[in-house]
């Protein structure tokens, strides 16, 4: 099957099989929402959301956020994954975004990896989710479930190569769906061990699917 093919048949299953594809991370603006994917780094969207709203509550601003310590936040957020290092990222970031982008989460790559605790991935979610833009973060899920179905080779080894094969192929005004796409497929379907085949709408095209068989 020819690459374009095989994604043209990926993107008409999700089309009608996940016609909405969102963020199951709990926020109500963009400052929550960079705060929430800070803390979901090798953690689960469901821990985060359990102990964000505390946390969203008390510190509802950049300038409120920015006034704490770390010692305070690690309170709020223990937790999670590492949260003596996201404690630190937090309170770094607020003071970055009050004193270098009016307390505005910024829109750009470039601006977004400057705060602490932000990186590729990061930056790459809140471009999608906030501002609509056709950036592809890869996760373990996209990263797994892209290398499965085949939509990459197996010599995109990287995240970011990873990211880029995609974004050759995927048409821009899809891709903030088509990230969420694959990473609710890889978390509920086509999971790390004993992946769900004989349920999955793609088993057929898959190439891990065929291979099993």
């Amino acid at each position: 099957m020819r690459k374009k093919e095989l994604y043209d048949k990926v993107i008409a299953y999700f089309e009608q099989a996940m016609p909405v594809a969102e963020t199951e991370l709990h926020y109500s603006n963009p400052f929550e929402l960079l705060i929430a994917v800070i803390l979901s780094a090798q953690c689960t969207d469901k821990r985060v959301n359990l102990i964000t709203p505390p946390l969203f509550h008390d510190f509802p601003t950049p300038e409120a956020l920015a006034a704490s310590t770390p010692e305070v936040i690690f309170e709020y957020i223990r937790s999670v994954s590492y949260p003596n290092n996201k404690a630190k990222h937090l309170v770094g970031m607020a003071q970055m975004l009050v004193k270098e982008f009016h307390s505005e989460v910024p829109g750009t790559l470039e601006d977004l990896i400057k705060l602490p605790g932000v990186g590729r991935k990061t930056a790459n979610v809140i471009q999608s989710v906030v501002f609509n833009k056709a950036a592809m973060a890869v996760d373990t899920h996209v990263f797994r479930v892209s290398h499965r179905i085949g939509l990459v080779p197996k010599s995109c080894t990287t995240p970011l190569s990873t990211e880029k094969y995609l974004m050759k192929y995927l048409p821009e005004a899809i891709v903030p769906k088509a990230h969420h796409w694959l990473i609710l497929h890889g978390r509920y379907v086509c999971v790390a061990r004993n992946p769900k085949c004989e349920v999955c709408g793609l088993n057929g095209i898959c190439t891990a699917s065929m291979l099993i068989k």
